[in-house]
């Protein structure tokens, strides 16, 4: 038994749950009423389309077509772990009721002694628990849970929830030191921050302590892989992916000190390694999460938090390979970005971590889905030409990389869902006497904070405007500390509390202002945040970026399309003083959407009368370029888009 810690450790911040807070206008609404409305529909209908959700009924027979594969359990557990989040936002009767039809089949395939996995039930009954380095059940039991969590919190409603305790309850006795228990952990991490939600909700110690065993044995010699590997008869050394890194089980966790292996897997394992390290007060596993992060951010983060370079391990390569045209960026990867730093901010607030997360938010997740809401991107590519899909690849002429309806592999789809759902619980988090605001959004919320409720709103355009005004409701006048970030992307923010300008210098620790301060009902806190137009460099050692630079306006990183500007983007170079404006539709798809023009150059085609070279120097004639935000590339005609574009320098 693993001595318990927790009552030793306080959290020092707790984030605001998604029932406390409400968004009520803006960008988010928008975005989450589409989520809402289409997404989950639409997503509820592959589900039952592809099998997914007829695999609970356990009808699957040696013969049949369309075998339930074994990671398809993980996209319903993302499905209803969305649509509980939708819930908690606004009650749908109809979404609830196709929940509990859902929940119903679940409940039903459960088997006697608690096992639950659909694939190994119907179709490999004789290998459940044989191959945890390439299966899925580990990770699968992890996203029924966070969905069951997730559903409870929402409804009130216990019957998922208990039958996903029954089914931790199974693993339980699986895994662990004892005897005749396995010493294992799963290829594809999941399961690990899963429980500590279980145990979140249910107090009980088990989850907590089988969290923890799965990040302590990770890594461990002798190598439980290898182990398993040969009593099925294989050779360990004949593994596909040739190194554990691929898995993050290389060395045990608390001795790594770089990011690898698939992107996917690393986010919720570092997400498991902060939770445990957060409840357990355990110091080396704190240390080795700021380790990683710092590894991450300085070296392996694309500059719309997208991760994961190549598609050979859907994953990390070395140091500075930041490539664009190509890149693979899975979607899935930058919402356990998200996930990650929004767990870092339990332990302390730091500016850079929320810089991070927000960079994500904007950027490299919503990228991930239509702006209609109906079609999805697997990859995130920073460039794009036509003729190439999205890893670089030829593949026709024509061929003009676009979003999908779904995927065979369909992770990412019901992952964007369920990330854009919790988005109010990324906003707010507090301890005693503080609240901090890391994110903002036209909201209203309800926070416990020095002994009473304290309701505050925020009014505000952002990401598109620059002013954010926030509003204070407590029940009585008391000293408290409202703590708000100073995003890391704004060179000159203004603060006033009731009018009067509040001076940030002293007050603005690790990127968060504090106004410690009496506050009363009515109270006014006017936070701007000026957006100019920035031209953002990427380190020397990023070979692919060298000489050109990326747009960014706010926290939102921009590209340019062949729609706006012609074809063979590469040949646009920015001049030294590019003249930025901005203008704004007042209809169509990109309506009241900041586009950021400015002067450039290109390349005149000439007559090369068939020649591949030549020595004599093109002429560059001026023109002008249009950048939109990159999240929106890919809802208009088809073409080449490019992120980082070639660059003059400045004046």
């Amino acid at each position: 038994m693993i001595q318990d810690t927790r009552k030793a450790v306080a959290s020092p911040f707790v984030s605001v749950g998604l029932g406390h807070v409400r968004i009520t206008g803006g960008f988010w609404e928008r975005v989450m009423d589409v989520n809402r409305c289409v997404t989950l529909p639409i997503q509820y209908q592959q589900c039952k389309k592809t099998g997914r959700i007829n695999a609970f009924r356990l009808t699957w027979k040696e013969g049949d077509d369309n075998p339930p594969h074994v990671f398809w359990d993980s996209d319903l557990g993302k499905w209803i772990e969305a649509a509980a989040y939708s819930l908690s936002a606004s009650r749908d009767r109809a979404l609830e009721h196709l929940v509990d039809d859902v929940v119903d089949l679940i409940a039903w395939a459960q088997q006697p002694d608690g096992y639950l996995n659909t694939h190994f039930i119907a179709v490999e009954p004789e290998k459940r628990w044989t191959n945890l380095r390439d299966d899925h059940e580990l990770y699968c039991a992890g996203h029924l849970m966070e969905g069951a969590v997730a559903y409870y919190q929402a409804t009130g409603k216990r019957k998922f929830l208990d039958v996903m305790c029954r089914y931790a309850d199974h693993v339980d006795k699986v895994f662990g030191r004892r005897t005749n228990q396995k010493r294992g952990y799963c290829g594809h991490e999941e399961i690990e921050l899963a429980l500590m939600k279980l145990y979140a909700v249910t107090h009980e110690s088990r989850y907590l302590d089988l969290a923890r065993f799965f990040i302590d044995e990770r890594g461990r010699s002798p190598h439980y892989f290898d182990q398993e590997a040969r009593a099925r008869g294989e050779d360990p050394r004949k593994f596909w992916a040739k190194t554990y890194a691929y898995n993050q089980a290389h060395l045990p966790v608390r001795e790594q000190t770089t990011v690898v292996g698939h992107a996917v897997r690393a986010m919720y394992l570092y997400c498991g390694m902060a939770d445990v390290a957060q409840v357990t007060g355990d110091p080396a596993l704190r240390k080795a999460c700021k380790r990683l992060w710092k590894n991450l951010v300085e070296r392996r983060m694309h500059v719309t938090g997208g991760l994961g370079p190549v598609a050979a391990n859907e994953g990390f390569t070395c140091d500075y390979d930041l490539p664009n045209e190509g890149a693979y960026l899975e979607t899935c990867a930058a919402i356990g970005l998200v996930l990650w730093a929004q767990r870092m901010l339990t332990a302390e607030l730091d500016g850079e971590v929320t810089d991070v997360m927000e960079r994500a938010l904007y950027n490299g997740t919503i990228s991930g889905v239509s702006l209609d809401g109906k079609r999805f991107f697997y990859g995130n590519p920073l460039a794009v030409h036509t003729g190439f899909d999205g890893n670089g690849r030829f593949v026709e002429k024509n061929y003009h990389y676009r979003r999908s309806e779904w995927f065979g592999c369909a992770c990412c789809p019901p992952n964007i869902a369920r990330m854009i759902a919790q988005f109010p619980g990324f906003m707010y988090s507090t301890r005693a006497h503080e609240l901090a605001v890391h994110l903002y959004a036209q909201s209203t919320g309800h926070v416990t904070l020095a002994g009473q409720t304290v309701r505050i709103s925020q009014e505000t355009a952002y990401p598109w405007e620059e002013r954010v005004v926030l509003t204070i409701a407590p029940e009585h006048a008391r000293i408290w500390t409202l703590a708000l970030r100073i995003p890391g992307w704004c060179r000159d923010a203004k603060l006033y509390v009731n009018g009067k300008a509040v001076a940030r210098g002293s007050a603005t620790q690790r990127g968060y202002a504090r106004i410690r301060r009496t506050w009363h009902t009515g109270d006014r806190v006017d936070l701007v945040l000026p957006m100019t137009v920035e031209r953002i460099e990427a380190h020397p050692a990023v070979r692919q970026d060298c000489g050109r630079v990326a747009l960014q306006r706010g926290p939102v990183v921009y590209c340019i399309e062949e729609v706006d500007n012609g074809g063979n983007l590469n040949d646009i170079v920015l001049l030294s003083d590019p003249a930025f404006t901005i203008t704004r539709n007042h209809s169509g798809l990109l309506a009241n959407v900041p586009r950021i023009h400015a002067k450039a150059c290109r390349r005149e085609p000439g007559d090369w009368k068939g020649r591949l070279y030549r020595s004599q120097s093109s002429r560059h004639v001026p023109c002008d370029i249009t950048a939109i935000p990159y999240f929106m590339w890919a809802n208009r005609s088809p073409g080449e888009m490019l992120v980082w574009i070639r660059d003059w320098g400045r004046s």
